[in-house]
Order: structure tokens, then C-alpha cells, then sequence
């Protein structure tokens, strides 16, 4: 593991594919040096332009590249572990949200491959030239429709043109903030047995309006229409409440909606404190009696008022 660490480098000949040196008065032969997009070999290459085509971006590098272009990422998400409290709260979230995104992904591309239309910018990318083919060249009723045998533009940027139902970057918006937003509320106790601070409530619509502006913003550079992103908002959202209904006891009920489920061990609506033990301060507020044992969950089936 040293020489993954070592910061010393052997001195070595311009050509290090057939570089030589001495080892004990005898001769021996240098590997190939590894490069990659971590290596510094990488990074001279990427400095002169000379990275494209060589596979250097699509190279798995050694674990001491990896370890060295990612020790930072890695240091600071081992300190914000250590204020985590609840490894299945983390566990949970995580996979939610990739859940959500990924699912919403699949479902919007599939939805663009076999509905699409056509972007406001269309006729910007195809730059038709109808006098190039003559009135006969039309189709449809009176010979008044064309084909994209008119365009005259980049066919990739045709192609792409032609795929503007749903939103993609709308779905993936409103996908992972509306998670974060769910997620918030049931951490925050937004909606909850107590009178919150107001503060709360901003902080907790504040990914709903990021996903907002994110949607609105692919109208005004007229990438999309208004009902790609209104489509692609609403497919995000159904994911998003989907995901985080899976991996937690429940969505709106303030009781449960902070505890995260587990694979084999079903949850308990039961009376009393939940009956996983431990999830109780698993929360960002300490209002009301949150966060203590007694405080952290109450009896009966999510959504559901208690008759006796």
C-alpha cells in the first residue's frame, strides 16, 4: 500500500513506455506508465488537448489515482458522517432518492422515444429549404406538409429537436427536490402535532421552488413547451412520492413518516413508542418533545384516527 501513498517518483526516462534503469548494477525494464483522467500523465495530456480518442476518460484508474483525485470527497463525507445519526436513515435516503431519479429517468425516455414532438426551436435547428425541393416534394392533404428531407441543419441536432415530450431535466428536478421536500417535512415536523417556526416552513419549500425556477427556466431558452415541463413535473413528483413511501414508514402521517423501513423486519403501527427502537431522534427538531423516546411516535395505522 505504500507506493499507492508515496509521493516520491522514481526518476525516469521522456519515453516511459521503454524507459530503463538500474536496480543493484542490473538492468531491468519499467511498465508502461498508467494513464488515465487521474493520472498526471492524464492531466498533461488533457492540458494539450490530446485526451480525445485515446481512452484516457473511460480508463479505470489504479486505487492511488482514485484514492488521490477523490481523498478530499471522501474526507469530507466521513466527517458529515460522523452527524449522522441513524445508519439506516442515511441507508434509506440515499437509495430513495436514486430510486426516484432513476425511475423517473426511465420513464420520461421511454415516454420521449415514443411520443416526443417537436421544441419550440425547432425550425431554428432544421433550417428547412423548401424552394430547394418545389411544391411536389410536399405530402399530406394539398401537398402543404414536409418531411425532414427540407432540413437543411446538424442531424444530431434534428434528432434531438424532435424529442421535446416530456422535460427531462424537469423530471429529474422535481424527482429529486420533491424527495428532499418530503424529506424535510417529516425531519422538520413541519406538518406535526406542534406549532412550528416559520423559518421551517421556508426551508422546507425551498427545493419545490428550486425545481420551479429549474422548469420554468427550459421555457425561456425555448428548449421546451410548456406542457413538456409541466409533464415532466408531474412524472417527477409520482416518483418521488413513490420512492419516499418505500424506504419510510410514511409520507404526510407525522408519527411515522420520519422512519425509515428495513428489508426483512416489517413496522408496526402498534400503541406506544414505535417499535423500532432508536428512530426516535431521528429528526432535525427537538420542539414539543421530539427527539426524546416518549416523544417520538404514537400509536395507530398511518393516517388513521384512534375510536376508543
Amino acid at each position: 500500500m505504500q507506493r499507492f501513498f508515496n509521493r516520491r517518483t522514481r526518476p525516469a526516462d521522456a519515453n516511459t513506455a521503454t524507459s530503463v534503469g538500474t536496480n543493484n548494477g542490473g538492468t531491468i525494464r519499467e511498465k508502461p506508465a498508467r494513464s488515465g483522467l487521474l493520472s498526471k500523465r492524464g492531466n498533461r495530456h488533457a492540458n494539450t488537448g490530446t485526451t480525445h480518442g485515446n481512452g484516457s476518460l473511460n480508463t479505470r484508474p489504479s486505487f492511488g489515482q482514485w484514492i488521490k483525485g477523490t481523498w478530499l470527497d471522501l474526507l469530507t463525507m466521513v466527517i458529515i458522517g460522523i452527524r449522522i445519526r441513524s445508519f439506516w436513515d442515511l441507508n434509506n435516503s440515499i437509495i430513495g432518492l436514486l430510486y426516484s431519479l432513476i425511475t423517473a429517468a426511465v420513464f420520461q425516455v421511454f415516454v420521449k422515444w415514443l411520443i416526443g414532438g417537436l421544441r419550440p426551436h425547432f425550425l431554428a435547428v432544421c433550417k428547412p429549404n423548401v424552394a430547394a425541393y418545389g411544391a411536389e416534394s410536399g405530402i399530406g392533404f394539398a401537398d402543404i406538409m414536409y418531411n425532414r428531407k427540407i432540413c437543411t441543419g446538424d442531424e444530431k441536432q434534428i434528432n434531438d429537436s424532435l424529442e421535446s415530450m416530456p422535460s427531462g431535466h424537469s423530471t429529474a428536478a422535481f424527482a429529486g427536490l420533491i424527495f428532499l421536500y418530503l424529506y424535510l417535512n417529516a425531519k422538520l415536523k413541519v406538518w406535526s402535532n406542534y406549532h412550528p417556526a416559520f423559518w421551517k416552513l421556508i426551508v422546507t419549500y425551498m427545493p419545490v421552488l428550486g425545481a420551479v425556477l429549474i422548469a420554468g427556466a427550459l421555457t425561456i431558452d425555448e428548449f421546451h413547451n410548456w406542457y413538456d415541463v409541466v409533464a415532466g413535473g408531474l412524472i417527477g413528483t409520482v416518483m418521488a412520492f413513490s420512492a419516499y413511501r418505500m424506504v419510510y414508514a410514511s409520507v404526510w402521517d407525522f408519527r411515522f413518516n420520519h422512519i425509515p423501513l428495513t428489508r426483512n423486519l416489517p413496522f408496526h403501527y402498534g400503541d406506544g413508542p414505535s417499535a423500532f427502537d432508536g428512530f426516535h431522534d431521528a429528526i432535525f427538531t427537538r420542539k414539543a418533545g421530539w427527539g426524546s423516546h416518549e416523544g417520538g411516535a404514537f400509536g395507530g395505522a398511518p393516517l388513521m384516527l384512534r375510536t376508543g
